[in-house]
């Protein structure tokens, strides 16, 4: 049976719900398209108030980012972010799925308990135990190690990714995990053959969040890292010095920091909006 068309009053609705959609995408895309504009300036031209949209086109700021007046390579920052970023997500994901697991297809007692011991942990304000981290990675001798961040950074995460996942496997038909242990599958089986693939939008809209989250952070890296383990957010601070802000060259050095996350957003988009939309309507 065919539905109803739209009325024209619930056109007219549809229409303004559109136009609200597209002005809300352009003003959050608007700063980054002048940022992306404001690093092929120059720095005369980028400094300039109001700011000129029309100046001529420059590479100066990206040839100061990769090093060309003052020598200093952005590829020890870029590498170290990307290496606690992946090595956290995977860990992450290695820890979130078999919990939600549990908390979902296989329930433990108080599980709703559970949940709210994982959610409470992000309730701390990170600045309130970066002292008492601090101490510790100094007694232990972990001060300016990248492995520091990636067990913080997995530890950061982790309680979202449960949470996520948990609304993700609660999709997953019970009658295929019923099947899969009547066949005697054992739990690792269950989740590789079984759970991912049915989750795998989760998977990776969990996934992205994570990389985003560990690709960003700043405060840890700022005070536990120095020249050896220090991430691209902090190389960033670095373009701030006591001349001054050098906007064209900070602009290039965001954008380029900012790649890799838009690439991997790009890259896992149609899962992502999968996976949000079901944790949503779940």
């Amino acid at each position: 049976m065919k539905s109803a068309p739209p009325t024209p009053r619930r056109r007219r609705a549809n229409g303004l719900l559109g136009l609200v959609a597209w002005l809300c995408g352009i003003a959050f895309f608007l700063p980054v398209a002048w940022m992306v504009l404001t690093s092929f300036h120059s720095e005369t031209d980028a400094a300039t108030n109001p700011p000129s949209v029309g100046a001529g086109l420059s590479l100066h700021g990206y040839r100061e980012f990769f090093g060309a007046g003052s020598g200093v390579s952005p590829w020890p920052p870029l590498i170290n972010s990307l290496t606690a970023s992946v090595a956290s997500t995977l860990l992450v994901l290695l820890l979130a799925v078999p919990a939600a697991y549990a908390l979902s297809i296989k329930p433990v007692r108080k599980w709703s308990d559970v949940m709210f011991f994982f959610l409470s942990t992000k309730m701390l304000p990170l600045v309130a135990g970066l002292l008492p981290i601090y101490l510790v990675a100094q007694n232990t001798g972990m001060l300016d190690n990248i492995w520091l961040l990636v067990i913080l950074y997995t530890s950061m995460n982790l309680p979202i990714a449960v949470w996520m996942m948990r609304s993700f496997l609660s999709e997953v038909p019970v009658e295929m995990l019923e099947a899969a242990s009547i066949d005697g599958a054992g739990l690792g089986t269950t989740l590789l053959r079984i759970v991912a693939p049915v989750a795998m939008p989760g998977i990776a809209a969990t996934a992205l969040i994570s990389f985003i989250f560990s690709w960003n952070e700043l405060l840890f890296a700022r005070v536990l890292t120095g020249i050896v383990a220090g991430t691209s957010p902090v190389f960033l601070t670095g373009f701030v010095t006591s001349q001054g802000l050098f906007l064209a060259k900070v602009c290039a050095a965001a954008t380029v920091i900012s790649l890799p996350v838009l690439i991997a957003g790009f890259a896992a988009q149609d899962k992502l909006v999968q996976g949000l939309s079901l944790g949503a309507v779940k």
